[in-house]
């Protein structure tokens, strides 16, 4: 019984066989492609080449693709556990044609791979086709020799296949398996329950689809099919379910061990553990590839597996108090880790990320709990029966609160749950967020996938030259193609080859100057829309520029080495921060510009500044070696078994460009560096930042802009010394002696506000004395704030337990007074109104409630008549 590594390569050797190339599984992350949350299946990677947009050195292909569904407009997240052959996580096989072969071939290398290499049986398989395509149905029954009962004519939803919302489609055959009369479910393709189960789809690639629903004829006709290897590993396994294969198996058991519980032993119990193992796969992959927990996007498909695999522990009775899923990853590493290396490099990193945003939920659940229990009071207090919509949306949008769970709390006080409202509230929700979603509202211009279609490639001749004589091929303004551009219009151009460098990898395009015979155009920016598209975007400062004429492009040489030498200095730092921090360190994103870098990378604590002055000295040691920055051209799975590093979002294609520093450092990158390290000059930290759970930022200058910042710093010392008097070797010293002296004299004043707030009331500079057979207590203390007159009012008061304390105080210039009165006496004498006339004496006006007043006057020289008509006010008011 073959294993599923024995199928996944068996099956890449058979279209090897058959002349295809095999291409590695790109990342989760779709490459250059907005459009998607995911690569969702193992199309993606090929969409500008089924565009028409990319040339591949090979018309045929074949892969096992990475794929996640848990977003966007394949999600089968809720279905996981449910069934055993959906997954958040799965890997599908793939050939693919790109102009070569068609219908009649891709038809018979399936039937012939499923029959006679895997040996199925040919009396299980089913296949439906696209109602309309006769063409598949006529191979499937005359040239495969199936029976014409065994062959479904399906509609659109079911038999027309499209990977978004926009791009390459086409109609599809499907291959179905009969799992036997032992399988719940209707004995015919597309019916409920899993007995006739798809394995194989077959997508006949003829047409593009636009952003306003219409089909356009592909260039070339072309194959993409895709079979999940899960699926085809529990069939040939003679598995009913995809989690009782070699592929689950492993995982389960090391979830059943953690929980002290036998997998088949409990329907819960195993749909739990089958949750579980689905997430870990999930987790572990997703974070391997650059996807940390968020709150939106990628990110927050990551964070809610995460939490729902947490949620399916608590069935299980783990993960009650503490985290747990982190102590499982591993095992779908070593599963894994033969076919996809890049999961053992990640190991720390998966760990890591995993128990953080473990610890992370378990906080805001016991923050959902509460507010849980809160909703249930509520609802019993007011005679409800039913929990609302917006309530229970309100702990899973805020808290990330499963729905399940909080059933399970309402059913313990006899709720029920108002899901239809709950379902509303989501949906709202993704409403919102598919109109604001730059997944969704990003798309390829029309205009760029029309030009790619016309214009040649563009020959990038930048790593040698910035300066070249062009073509104009084309020219756009206001996303349409025109003839001509005159002075002030802004214009995107399209060259036949070109010194400018287009933005990617982190590093921002070049700027510069497009020099032609009827006008001057100052590129502010260079971008590649597709993979030989370069556009040069400016604006027509003299002159005028036509389609057809030869001009000279000049790229601004200050800019283009700035951003060389911050490019060259990214490299030695992530190099560094590996050597300093560890190995678990990969970047999450970069920005090279011509005056700054900035490098976001996985680490889950602050990097301590002394770990900062090392990397910082170790970068510097390695530019003043003055070693050579070497490239090379060569296979990505070449390069990628030489120990290259691939940066997270980069596009790679077949043939990569490979940057090595004296074995240093070697990454793959298709940006401009320098010649020797030297050339960077200096290499100076800026920041240390935390930008998201376990990704730090560090931002750094080189060469002139390092430069500049040491000159700015070196002024500011300047500026400080003028400010203390002193030279600028002496700042550090005086600035600690004035530091010294501040909290001396701090500590005085509040040691001094202390004896006032405690020493007076006994007898010490206050005075206390009967009128009216009322307790009256006057203190001057100046120097006190109105705050602290409030508490040595308290204090005193306290003391009194019975009476009338009036407090005066003169501090910048002004006045201030407070009168307080017990509880006792302070509708006798509310202090409210005795205070008023002891204003006025001060210039001054004041108020407040019946037990406290206070009142503020520039009249300083009057507070102490002020204070001293207290006794006046008190009689008075006594006598009514």
């Amino acid at each position: 019984m073959p294993t599923a590594n024995e199928l996944r390569q068996g099956f890449l050797d058979y279209f090897k066989g058959h002349g295809h190339a095999i291409v590695p599984s790109s990342s989760l992350i779709p490459q250059a492609d907005p459009t998607l949350l995911f690569t969702n299946a193992g199309m993606v990677q090929f969409k500008s080449v089924f565009l028409g947009n990319e040339q591949r050195a090979y018309t045929r292909a074949a892969s096992s693709q990475k794929c996640i569904r848990a977003g966007g407009k394949h999600n089968d997240l809720e279905n996981v556990g449910q069934t055993g052959r959906h997954h958040t996580f799965f890997e599908m096989l793939g050939n693919f044609s790109f102009g070569d072969y068609f219908k009649e071939d891709s038809i018979r290398f399936a039937w012939e791979y499923l029959t006679k290499t895997v040996k199925l049986s040919p009396d299980r398989l089913w296949v439906t086709v696209f109602q309309d395509d006769d063409e598949a149905y006529t191979i499937w029954e005359h040239k495969i020799g199936l029976p014409s009962a065994r062959i479904v004519r399906c509609g659109e939803e079911d038999n027309f296949w499209q990977m978004a919302d926009t791009g390459p489609c086409g109609p599809c055959s499907e291959i179905h398996y009969d799992q036997g009369s032992g399988v719940p479910g209707d004995a015919v393709p597309n019916g409920a329950g899993d007995r006739i189960m798809e394995i194989w789809n077959l997508v006949f690639m003829q047409y593009h689809r636009d952003e306003k629903g219409r089909l356009h004829p592909l260039p070339k006709p072309s194959i993409d099919t895709g079979m999940g290897l899960e699926r085809l590993a529990a069939v040939v396994q003679g598995k009913t379910s995809n989690y009782d294969s070699d592929l689950f198996q492993p995982i389960i058991r090391a979830v059943g061990e953690m929980a002290g519980k036998r997998y088949g032993s409990s329907s819960d119990d195993a749909r739990a553990m089958r949750v579980i193992a689905d997430h870990l796969r999930a987790i572990a992959f997703m974070v391997a590839d650059g996807v940390l927990p968020s709150n939106e996007g990628r990110g927050y498909v990551l964070r809610r597996i995460l939490r729902r695999a947490g949620r399916y522990g608590r069935l299980l009775g783990i993960g009650l108090d503490s985290p747990f899923l982190y102590r499982l990853t591993g095992s779908v590493v070593d599963l894994m880790k033969g076919a996809y290396p890049e999961l053992e490099r990640a190991r720390t990193t998966i760990d890591h990320v995993t128990k953080s945003e473990e610890e992370r939920f378990l906080d805001t659940l016991d923050k959902g709990l509460r507010l849980l229990d809160e909703i249930v009071a509520d609802a019993k207090k007011a005679n409800r029966t039913v929990i609302s919509g917006d309530a229970l949306f309100k702990l899973y949008d805020t808290y990330g609160f499963p729905l399940d769970l909080a059933a399970d709390s309402a059913k313990d006080y006899g709720l029920t749950l108002d899901e239809a409202g709950f379902q509303a509230a989501l949906e709202e929700q993704r409403e919102r967020a598919r109109k604001t979603a730059g997944f969704a509202a990003a798309k390829t211009k029309a205009i760029y996938t029309e030009l790619g279609g016309i214009v040649a490639p563009t020959q990038f001749l930048g790593y040698a030259e910035l300066d070249t004589e062009s073509f104009v091929q084309a020219i756009v303004k206001r996303d349409a193609r025109v003839t001509e551009a005159v002075e002030g219009d802004e214009i995107e151009i399209v060259l036949d080859r070109t010194p400018f460098y287009a933005e990617g990898g982190g590093q921002m395009g070049d700027q510069g100057i497009l020099t032609g015979p009827d006008g001057v155009i100052e590129v502010k920016q260079t971008i590649r829309p597709a993979p030989d598209l370069f556009l040069h975007q400016g604006i027509v400062t003299r002159g005028r520029v036509s389609e057809g004429d030869r001009l000279r492009a000049h790229v601004d040489p200050r800019l283009r080495f700035g951003a060389a030498r911050n490019h060259t200095a990214t490299h030695l730092l992530h190099a560094v921060l590996r050597e300093v921090l560890g190995p678990h360190v990969k970047q999450y994103g970069s920005l090279v510009a011509p005056n700054r870098l900035r490098f976001d990378f996985a680490h889950f604590t602050p990097v301590r500044p002394g770990q900062l002055e090392e990397v910082e000295a170790i970068v510097n040691e390695r530019i003043r070696a003055n070693a050579p920055v070497q490239t090379k051209v060569m296979g990505i799975t070449e390069a990628v078994q030489a120990g290259a590093l691939a940066f997270f979002g980069d596009k790679y294609g077949e043939e990569v460009r490979v940057v090595e520093i004296n074995q240093f450092s070697k990454e793959l990158c298709g940006g401009t560096h320098c010649r020797h390290t030297g050339e960077i000059g200096l290499f100076k930290l800026v920041t240390e930042t935390g930008v998201a759970a376990g990704v730090r930022r560090i931002e750094a200058q080189t060469g002139e802009g390092a430069y500049e910042l040491l000159k700015q710093r070196e002024e500011e010392l300047r500026t400080l010394a003028d400010v203390f008097k002193t030279n600028p070797t002496d700042v550090l010293a005086k600035a600690r002696k004035l530091v010294t002296t501040l909290k001396e004299k701090e500590e005085e004043m509040e040691q001094l506000k202390a004896r006032l707030a405690t020493g007076q009331a006994g007898g010490g500079g206050g005075e206390t004395r009967t009128v009216a057979g009322v307790p009256v207590y006057v203190q001057r203390v100046d120097g006190m704030e109105m705050n602290d007159l409030r508490k040595l009012a308290d204090t005193v008061r306290d003391k009194l337990k019975s009476g009338i304390i009036a407090l005066g105080s003169v501090k910048d210039g002004k006045a201030s007074l407070l009168l307080a009165v017990t509880t006792d006496l302070s509708a006798r004498f509310p202090a409210g109104e005795l205070i008023k006339p002891l204003a006025a004496e001060i210039g001054g006006t004041g108020g407040g409630r019946p037990e406290m007043a206070q009142a503020g006057g520039k009249q300083t020289d009057r507070l102490d008549a002020a204070l001293a008509k207290t006794a006046t006010v008190v009689e008075e008011k006594a006598r009514g």
